[in-house]
């Protein structure tokens, strides 16, 4: 996209009934580095999600700890393998971490993975009657390039969408605190995304399809709803936990570590999807569906005025 092209847009045929899997803040790196992550949560978790047969798995950014690190892309390489023998897509969004160091090396080693992105670090997927606009939470996203892309795919959206899913990086809503350091970390919501919360909030208002937003950055999981959108902080691949301490209105209440992947199940006009949370004791793994919420679509929208 450099050259000034546009950005990928790609469709992957699926029928009414699909599943696909979100979750983020994988960090592959050393295994023996275990600041960073934790090797054997994010390996589990791989294993599992292959075994859920997805069309695709979107991850939500940070990837992987340092960008510019031949040596963490190759451990994606040799920990996702079975993906690739199982023709699993992947459909990521660029997290900081991924932009760590040279970002152009970075965004090399990037984009040598994911070719179908045709180097686009913001771009859509069509699906049956769904659509997923992947952005870069790097960049602006309300306002130039990205920004009018944004409003162009959301002022043409297609009469017989369903769902149309968002993916970035940074959340627009997290209990979580930049503060939090006493607990171990955390990040609070930048301004610059909650703007872009509100601006997708305002178009739901005249839109049929239904608006679901995926967020890493935070490493746990949270759901908070606002203004008839969804959304959802899953961070939990793997990267070091970051407790969260519970506020008034969350609709998930877990302040401890909360390992995960979202199962979200496509039939027609409704989307259930469901958390999967990975605890290893003595060895064993222990997996819990402990949240989980249903969105549809509805036959009709009354329309606001634009």
């Amino acid at each position: 996209m450099a050259d000034g092209s546009k950005p990928a847009s790609l469709e992957l045929k699926v029928s009414d009934k699909f599943n696909f899997v979100a979750f983020g803040d994988t960090r592959f790196h050393d295994p023996g580095d275990t600041q960073p992550a934790n090797a054997a949560i994010r390996q589990a978790l791989v294993a599992a999600i292959d075994k859920e047969k997805p069309a695709f798995v979107s991850i939500g950014g940070d990837v992987v700890y340092a960008g510019d690190n031949p040596k963490d892309w190759e451990v994606w390489d040799a920990e996702t393998s079975v993906w690739r023998q199982h023709n699993i897509k992947v459909y990521p969004a660029l997290g900081n971490h991924d932009l760590k160091g040279d970002e152009k090396v970075a965004l090399g080693n990037y984009f040598a993975r994911f070719p179908e992105l045709q180097s686009s670090r913001y771009y859509s997927v069509s699906m049956g009657h769904s659509l997923m606009l992947v952005i870069d939470s790097a960049l602006e996203e309300i306002s130039g390039r990205q920004g009018d892309w944004l409003r162009a795919q959301l002022e043409h959206l297609p009469a017989d969408l369903n769902f149309v899913f968002f993916v970035f990086h940074h959340p627009p809503y997290t209990s979580s605190s930049d503060e939090n350091k006493a607990l171990g970390g955390g990040h609070s919501a930048r301004p610059r995304e909650q703007g872009l919360g509100a601006y997708l909030e305002e178009r739901q208002k005249k839109t049929q399809a239904r608006f679901i937003v995926f967020n890493g950055h935070v490493h746990n999981y949270e759901r908070h709803e606002h203004n008839g959108v969804t959304y959802f902080v899953t961070g939990g691949g793997g990267a070091h936990p970051y407790p969260i301490p519970n506020r008034e209105h969350d609709l998930y209440t877990d302040p401890g570590v909360n390992y995960h992947y979202l199962l979200v199940q496509i039939d027609g006009a409704k989307a259930n999807i469901v958390m999967n949370k990975l605890e290893i004791k003595d060895g064993k793994e222990i997996w819990t569906k402990p949240d989980s919420v249903t969105v549809s679509a509805p036959a009709a929208w009354p329309h606001a005025a634009d």
